[in-house]
């Protein structure tokens, strides 16, 4: 049986996000939807064909789209003004009956409920500087919002309504000026990993699946120590200055590897986690399309997409391990940096 499915790219300098079909260890690109001004993420519901896309704009909002699987095309169906500004990460939560957002500029987050592609008024919304990405635990019951700005992931309760309660304590340190940014929840939830902007760690918390409550346990290094990088900080400019400039973070196959981008020297890198759940430095490291924002691997863990802000292209490989290996690139459009399997 062919491998096949599809991978979804957003556009932010087009406002667009492409289509493509993954087939035989190749890229077609089916169609590219536009009018989606400054789309840099957004969240897919497979079970009901819907692409919930943050947009710029005055104000700014989630559009709710509806994927053709067979032509590729997003249609508008929708939308969520927010008027307070645009979100930087979408999460789907309660198979599709809920979302949370993440607003690195506005310095806030939501949570919502769905009914039939449209998204009620927020639940609850908090506030913490420069969030950057928000998770909830497989089961719907909570919920992790990074603050980059503040060195923090607080943490929450969903309640039937999709509002929020803070957990006790409400929020745990990341280390200072390590700037977290995205996270991931293992699959048997009793481990959150969070990557660093500015160090460009993979810290591992370690979570009560009862309770909700995370702990840091340990951390490592995903950036390539040969490349002279220096730590960065707010404000900084990471390309003038040779810093660090950590970005997405996803896991592999198994689990045994969770995958990590840095912007400044442009490399994917596979940081190796044990049984325990501690990890280890990366060792590896793949350079890829410029300044890789946003990456995603497909449900195998076979293939990993990657896609660079500096480039109109988006790479193509195979994974094996902790090995990858170049398969294609394909044209996809101006200021790349979300991805993901649809």
């Amino acid at each position: 049986m062919a491998d096949s499915s599809l991978v979804l790219v957003a556009n932010a300098g087009d406002g667009s996000i492409s289509t493509f079909r993954l087939a035989n260890g190749e890229l077609e690109r089916l169609a590219v939807s536009g009018g989606l001004t400054g789309c840099s993420n957004f969240a897919v519901d497979r079970d009901r064909d819907l692409v919930y896309a943050a947009v710029k704009g005055s104000p700014a909002g989630v559009q709710t789209l509806a994927l053709d699987r067979e032509t590729g095309a997003l249609t508008p169906l929708s939308r969520l003004e927010l008027p307070r500004g645009g979100m930087n990460y979408l999460e789907l939560t309660r198979d599709g009956s809920g979302i949370l957002g993440a607003a690195y500029g506005a310095g806030y987050g939501f949570s919502a409920a769905i009914d039939d592609g449209v998204i009620a008024e927020p639940a609850s919304e908090i506030e913490f500087p420069n969030l950057h990405s928000v998770r909830p635990s497989a089961d719907g019951r909570f919920a992790y919002f990074v603050s980059l700005g503040a060195d923090l992931v607080a943490q929450y309760s969903i309640g039937d309504d999709m509002s929020l309660a803070a957990l006790e304590p409400a929020t745990v340190s990341a280390p200072a000026g390590s700037g977290p940014r995205h996270l991931v929840l293992n699959a048997a939830q009793d481990a959150v990993y969070v990557l660093t902007e500015y160090s460009a760690e993979v810290l591992h918390f370690a979570r009560d699946a009862e309770t909700g409550a995370i702990e840091l346990s340990d951390r490592a290094a995903a950036f390539d120590p040969t490349k002279g990088l220096s730590h960065s900080r707010f404000g900084a400019d990471p390309t003038a200055e040779h810093l660090i400039w950590g970005a997405d973070l996803h896991f592999g196959a198994g689990e045994a590897f969770l995958w990590a981008s840095e912007r400044s020297e442009s490399t994917l890198a596979p940081v190796a986690v044990a049984a325990d759940g501690s990890v280890s430095e990366a060792t590896s490291f793949t350079v890829t399309e410029p300044q890789p924002r946003g990456f995603a691997l497909s449900d195998d863990g076979a293939f990993l997409v990657a896609a660079g802000e500096r480039s109109t292209t988006v790479s193509l490989y195979a994974v094996d391990g902790a090995d990858l290996e170049l398969l294609q690139q394909a044209e996809t459009g101006a200021g790349a940096n979300w991805v993901r399997f649809a």
